[in-house]
């Protein structure tokens, strides 16, 4: 499979997300491990968005969630249920936009150069699976249309699972 990115040039989000969206689509059809499909998922993003200086997924193991495909600086390996902007979006099962990470309570300063985050939690059913992280340098880089965005991302993600990954992910 050939697959080649094309730059989106447009200052309007929804069109940014929605030609984004194509391409994830393109790129994560007919592949169906949940690994390979963060990894080329996590890069996509990474080479689309503007501003951002940490992407990528941490997978719920049973216990806590351990980090996954990514693309940026070295990261913090594991993050308890609850705790930060990554573990209170697994435990609140809702979609976390933070302007400014220094006044997010518990939060984990993996790279102190990040100012801002969006974290999407992942689930398949009931179960969750891990969460999608997107950090910036900038405070205030993400809003509401981010979040939407990278929500419908993560359906796409999520939909490009096969039945087997599905299945792991509930037991």
């Amino acid at each position: 499979m050939s697959f080649e990115a094309k730059s989106i040039d447009t200052a309007d989000k929804t069109v940014f997300y929605a030609e984004l969206a194509q391409q994830a689509r393109g790129l994560l059809h007919g592949e169906r491990d949940r690994i390979a499909n963060a990894a080329n998922f996590a890069a996509l993003v990474w080479h689309a968005l503007p501003r951002i200086n940490w992407c990528g997924f941490y997978f719920f193991d049973g216990r806590e969630l351990v980090v996954g495909p990514f693309q940026g600086k070295p990261a913090c390996v594991r993050i308890a249920l609850g705790r930060g902007v990554c573990g209170t979006a697994a435990t609140t099962r809702e979609t976390q936009v933070v302007a400014d990470v220094n006044a997010f309570p518990g939060h984990i300063a993996c790279d102190a150069a990040s100012r801002s985050e969006v974290v999407v939690p992942l689930f398949v059913g009931d179960a969750l699976l891990g969460v999608w992280d997107v950090d910036s340098p900038e405070p205030g880089r993400f809003d509401d249309d981010d979040a939407r965005g990278m929500q419908a991302l993560c359906e796409i993600f999520l939909q490009s699972l096969s039945p087997s990954a599905q299945t792991e992910a509930a037991a």
